[in-house]
C-alpha cells in the first residue's frame, strides 16, 4: 500500500495523477470508485441508504459498506 500511495504521491499535477489512475485502473474500477466516492458524500449530507442505493442504482449491501467505511474513517480522525 505505502508503493502505491507514494507512486501517486509524487504525481507533479491533477493530470498526470489522472493518467497514473487510469494506468493503475480499469474504466469499471473507476466508476466504482466513483459511486463509493458519491455514497459517502450522500451518506454525510444525511440521505437514507435506501434512497442512495436507489439513486445511484447500487445493491443496499453496496451502501451498507460505504457507511461502515464511513464510521472507520470518522474514528481514525479522532
Amino acid at each position: 500500500m505505502k508503493e502505491l500511495i507514494e507512486f501517486l504521491r509524487q504525481a507533479e499535477s491533477d493530470q498526470v495523477l489522472e493518467k497514473r489512475l487510469k494506468a493503475l485502473l480499469t474504466p469499471n474500477e473507476i466508476n466504482e470508485m466513483l459511486h463509493r466516492l458519491q455514497i459517502l458524500s450522500l451518506l454525510e449530507q444525511g440521505v437514507p441508504q435506501r434512497e442512495i442505493a436507489k439513486q445511484l442504482g447500487v445493491g443496499i449491501a453496496t451502501v451498507t459498506r460505504g457507511s461502515r467505511a464511513l464510521k472507520e474513517l470518522k474514528e481514525d480522525e479522532f
